[in-house]
């Protein structure tokens, strides 16, 4: 075989090989597809952190409206404001995380958003598990960890990498929830004020009850029947006086007589 013959060969060949590798990698692209999470410079303990999401897209027929991420422990709902992403797209807590939502991108663009932490747990990682929804109702999973992961073409969940703590570097405290709506209940119950004691002017000018009614009448009712009976005692007296000093002259008359 000739050199020129040869030189065709191995032109070819390596044609085949790179068209070989190009469609691999073309293939390849969609399972490479990611949820990161990254800060420059976090640390443990480090307060108003800012952590930048990069979403990619799986699906080349339909966009993504939703990402809903789960915290990991040591950062609560409370501790998480929403920094900037898409246009039209809003933060929501939920029980064990939050969500970032909105209109759909556009097919085949990935999703750029950020949030600010209040404080970083003391930890060396944190993992962000997370879900992403297109508006066909598709959902990807990014939660996996580790190894479970298949050598990097997996779901895997996006983590975060800390320094160690600055010196003097403190837990500060939690942040507080929203109160809920106070309900009424028989030991939060607002008593009702006492009334104010009667004056003596009122005292006395009070009407009587119901119930005093009837003492009161008993009482009118022996005072104004105590008046005849006394006059009835003194007729009688004066009468029987009276007979005596008849009966008295008159025997005195006879005698004489």
């Amino acid at each position: 075989m000739s050199t020129s013959v040869r030189v065709r060969a191995v032109r070819r060949s390596a044609g085949v090989v790179a068209a070989a590798i190009a469609a691999t990698l073309v293939l390849a692209t969609p399972a490479s597809a990611h949820v990161e999470v990254g800060s420059e410079g976090a640390r443990a303990l480090a307060e108003n952190v800012t952590l930048n999401f990069d979403a990619a897209t799986e699906s080349d027929a339909a966009g993504i409206t939703k990402l809903e991420v789960f915290l990991p422990k040591g950062i609560t709902p409370a501790d998480v404001t929403y920094g900037k992403g898409p246009v039209g797209w809003k933060l929501a807590p939920t029980d064990k995380g939050f969500t970032v939502s909105g209109p759909p991108v556009a097919v085949g663009e990935d999703v750029t958003y950020s949030v600010v932490v209040r404080q970083l747990p003391d930890a060396k990682s944190l993992v962000f598990k997370t879900l992403q929804t297109y508006d066909d109702g598709r959902v990807d999973r990014w939660i996996e960890l580790g190894e479970s992961s298949g050598g990097g073409h997996g779901h895997s969940a996006p983590v975060l990498k800390l320094q160690a703590a600055a010196p003097g570097a403190e837990p500060v405290a939690p942040t507080p929830s929203a109160s809920p709506t106070p309900s009424a209940s028989p030991t939060s119950a607002t008593p009702s004020p006492s009334a104010p004691p009667a004056t003596a002017t009122e005292t006395a000018d009070a009407k009587p009850t119901a119930s005093a009614l009837p003492l009161l009448r008993a009482e009118e009712g022996g005072s104004s029947s105590a008046l005849p009976i006394g006059i009835g005692i003194g007729v009688a007296v004066l009468a029987l006086a009276g007979g005596g000093l008849w009966w008295f002259l008159k025997s005195r008359r006879n005698d004489t007589a």
